[in-house]
């Protein structure tokens, strides 16, 4: 039996692989990933893109990435390449299946991350999955859900 997370963020991963992205996509505020404890509890606004999404930069375990953020995915979805700029070990052939997507099994590794931080709001021990053939790592709901609030207005999406 499949959990409910893990199928969600197949779910969403297979979005984030369908979407085709060649363009660079910066946060609204220049130092959204980048800004210190005392701003902790101002807003962090998004803009949503041309293709429709949203997009972040985070700093996860002090590493600055590049996510797509998606509340429909139970879980932050990571590519193996973002997982090695991680130092979390990545071997393919101990990847396991952790849900089930439209083409048939997903494959990965589920791993805990130490720390996700955007514009200073930190969330520790954040659950996430390194996923075999992800073009794009996800910001899911083992992030979102722990923030404070997450609001849609039009075409921004507001981190408080």
């Amino acid at each position: 039996m499949i959990k409910p997370f893990i199928y969600i963020s197949i779910v969403g991963i297979g979005i984030g692989i369908a979407w085709p992205s060649n363009k660079s996509h910066a946060p609204v505020t220049a130092a959204a990933a980048e800004s210190g404890p005392l701003e902790e509890r101002r807003e962090t606004t998004l803009e949503r893109e041309s293709n429709g999404h949203f997009y972040a930069y985070a700093k996860v375990n002090g590493e600055l990435m590049h996510f797509i953020v998606d509340t429909g995915a139970t879980v932050v979805a990571l590519t193996v390449e973002d997982a090695e700029r991680l130092g979390i070990p990545v071997d393919p052939s101990t990847f396991e299946v952790v849900g089930e997507g439209a083409s048939g099994p997903v494959r990965g590794k589920n791993v805990t991350l130490d720390r996700i931080e955007i514009d200073g709001k930190r969330v520790d021990d954040v659950r996430a999955t390194v996923l075999e053939g992800s073009r794009l790592s996800l910001l899911g709901q083992s992030y979102l859900s722990r923030m404070g609030e997450v609001q849609m207005k039009g075409d921004y999406m507001i981190l408080k």
